[in-house]
């Protein structure tokens, strides 16, 4: 009986190593959409006060879990009996980040807001309808990404049993989702810190110098970040259109791929724009008729 249970150790041993090594691989492969989902949530995670910010951050960390739970079973479930069904999710998905990537850029371009004192108060009376509007946003955007990092994870397991696939979708999941905002975290503290530096130092000497590099660099790391997670979105859904549309792939065979990517996810991106236009008038004329 004691022989047994070891037995059953060993297997459990053997079996977690060789999740060890699917994982590896699996990660590495979805490097690419994780330093995307970074930047894009770390974009995202931003802009509020510092006492919101570890409380919104918890919040989309929080939904990206509730993402992963709800997408790795029925990505399981699909690629058993419906496997073409994740090409067109991804594609959908692919067209929501590209709209959401270039609507960005057409905002910045044509629709800033002037640094009035009525924007100002405009802005500090609808904090908390604010937070909630990024938050949903940072969590639906979390969501098409955490469904391409599962399926590229997925598609490494492929000719393994589904007991490893099962473990190693599961793994990475979590990864993903502890490794990005726990990075996040520490980026939208960075000025926490650089402060409690200074003032640990009495501002001098090499902490103290430190402590104001952290302080000055944190508004140009979000700028950055809000920069790349912009492109961010725009390659990740170039790259779903490149990947999974069989003539997209094969026109501009020569054309480097980052190129390619990024004109596929714009000219998507601008398609889609006068589409969801469209649809919110919808809404909101259906919204004024349920009022009347």
């Amino acid at each position: 009986m004691a022989s047994g249970f070891f037995a059953i150790l060993d297997d459990i041993a053997a079996l977690m190593d060789d999740v060890a090594v699917t994982a590896k691989i699996a990660t590495k492969k979805t490097a690419g959409i994780l330093g995307d989902d970074l930047a894009v949530n770390a974009e995202k995670a931003t802009g509020f006060l510092s006492s919101r910010e570890i409380p919104v951050l918890w919040a989309i960390t929080k939904g990206s879990l509730i993402n992963k739970i709800i997408i790795v079973p029925i990505a399981l479930l699909l690629n058993v009996f419906f496997p073409i069904a994740i090409k067109y999710i991804l594609i959908l998905g692919g067209l929501y980040l590209a709209y959401e990537g270039v609507e960005k850029i057409i905002e910045f371009l044509f629709h800033r807001p002037k640094p009035t004192k009525k924007v100002v108060e405009k802005v500090l009376e609808r904090d908390d309808e604010a937070e909630k509007a990024k938050v949903k946003s940072a969590i639906t955007t979390d969501f098409i990404l955490s469904v391409e990092i599962v399926i590229i994870a997925l598609g490494t397991v492929l000719d393994k049993s589904l007991t490893m696939q099962i473990l190693t979708v599961s793994v990475v999941a979590i990864l993903a989702t502890v490794g990005v905002y726990g990075i996040v975290a520490l980026i939208v503290r960075m000025d926490d810190a650089g402060f409690k530096l200074i003032k640990k130092s009495n501002d001098k000497g090499f902490l103290s110098g430190l402590g104001h590099i952290l302080v000055k660099a944190l508004p140009l790391i979000i700028k950055a970040l809000g920069v790349i997670g912009t492109i961010a979105l725009i390659l990740v859904a170039g790259g779903i259109f490149n990947h999974n549309i069989d003539y997209i792939h094969h026109i501009f065979p020569t054309m480097l791929t980052f190129i390619k990517e990024l004109a596929l996810g714009l000219i998507a991106g601008l398609l889609m724009v006068p589409v969801a236009l469209g649809i919110k008038k919808i809404f909101a004329s259906f919204k004024k008729s349920d009022s009347r």
